[in-house]
């Protein structure tokens, strides 16, 4: 592709977040996009997630966007004339204390109050939603059956290209060195391929958005976060239908349509770190916990293990709008939940930015929030 020196948007990240805001604001009429990726597609924290889609939050906020992102996704495919791998299974999450469960049955309170129809179930039903379960030591479930999983290959490429067919310009090994700012506006980037200069800027650079936010005097108090996971060899289907989730016992076990199963938990400590590493204690540990949640599993193989990088924020929000710096918007922050709230983030956004009335208003996400002290704290999440 013929490189650009100017254009009317200039998209940092090439993740699902970037891909589908440029989707959206092609789609509602936004002209002359360009994404810049520093690696290829997936290659970033989009390509090594977990790929879970849920709408079971504590927040109204992420209840709302994840809602939305399942309206959006069992549509997807019809929409975008291409697969996304969608599977929805459910999401069957576990407590482990009284004052777990109630929490979780206070959020479902919420939940059901907002039209996601998440229900508490018993051990028996929980068994026979998760055939392979044992969690007799757990004190209830709630399970709400919309949700599920998606391919977050194939969803990305999905939306790039059909993106690509409305005209928007993806440059790949194409990494942002510099955000020129001029008059306390931003008005271009600069690459390792050369300037460009742009009527607009967004930063959807997932873990390294605190990076390029800088390069333009906006200090954002994000971070990333490394996380581990794995994934096994095929087995007999109906072991683990659903994203069986804890956030005391700290996993998330799913089992994908082919029969692997992937599973992770969260580090000991959060790392706070770039390194893609992987450690053989996250093998131990993650086996154990599989092997006593799911019995049959043990002695199957391990087939892969890696890492990927959550956009944490203080609060586990995410950051949406502009900054002090004009027309350098952000979508970042999501931690851990990128691809999950991706569609939905995109379309609000780009809504915002062609004139249009968002689906949901997302002003309360902005990230002066946290000097002011309004955070919106998420209490489901590991």
């Amino acid at each position: 592709m013929e490189w650009k020196n100017k254009a009317d948007v200039v998209i940092v990240g090439g993740g699902i977040l970037g891909v589908a805001t440029a989707y959206y604001l092609a789609k509602l009429g936004r002209k002359d996009i360009v994404v810049l990726e520093k690696g290829t597609v997936c290659s970033g924290s989009t390509g090594r997630c977990g790929a879970g889609i849920r709408a079971q939050w504590g927040t109204e906020m992420n209840c709302r966007l994840g809602l939305a992102a399942l309206d959006i996704f069992e549509q997807l495919d019809d929409e975008l004339g291409l697969p996304t791998g969608l599977n929805q299974g459910g999401y069957l999450l576990v407590a482990y204390s009284e004052k777990e469960f109630e929490n979780l049955k206070k959020g479902m309170k919420l939940q059901n109050d907002l039209g996601v129809k998440t229900r508490v179930v018993s051990l028996a039903e929980a068994r026979g939603i998760c055939p392979a379960l044992d969690a007799s030591d757990a004190v209830g479930f709630t399970y709400h059956a919309r949700d599920g999983h998606a391919d977050p290959f194939l969803t990305t490429f999905a939306y790039l290209e059909v993106a690509k067919r409305l005209g928007v310009s993806y440059f790949r090994r194409t990494e942002v060195t510099g955000v020129t700012v001029k008059g306390g506006k931003a008005v271009g980037v600069d690459t390792t391929k050369g300037h460009i200069d742009a009527d607009l800027v967004i930063n959807c650079a997932g873990a390294y958005a605190q990076v390029i936010a800088k390069m333009a005097g906006v200090d954002l108090p994000n971070w990333g976060e490394r996380h581990e996971i794995m994934i096994t060899e095929p087995v007999e289907p109906g072991v683990c239908p659903p994203m069986l989730m804890s956030f005391s016992g700290n996993y998330y076990i799913q089992q994908r349509p082919h029969g692997s199963i992937i599973c992770g938990v969260s580090p000991k400590g959060h790392p706070q770190d770039f390194e893609l590493r992987t450690t053989w204690q996250f093998i131990t540990h993650m086996s154990t916990v599989l092997n006593k949640l799911l019995p049959v599993t043990k002695g199957i193989r391990i087939v892969r293990h890696w890492s990927g990088l959550y956009d944490m924020t203080p609060d586990g929000s995410p950051i949406i709008g502009e900054t002090d710096v004009k027309n350098f918007y952000h979508s970042t922050g999501y931690s851990g939940h990128g691809f999950m709230l991706g569609p939905i983030a995109g379309k609000i956004l780009a809504q915002h930015l062609t004139g249009s009335k968002p689906d949901i208003d997302f002003s309360m996400l902005d990230y002066r929030r946290f000097a002011r002290g309004e955070l919106i704290v998420e209490p489901n999440i590991t």
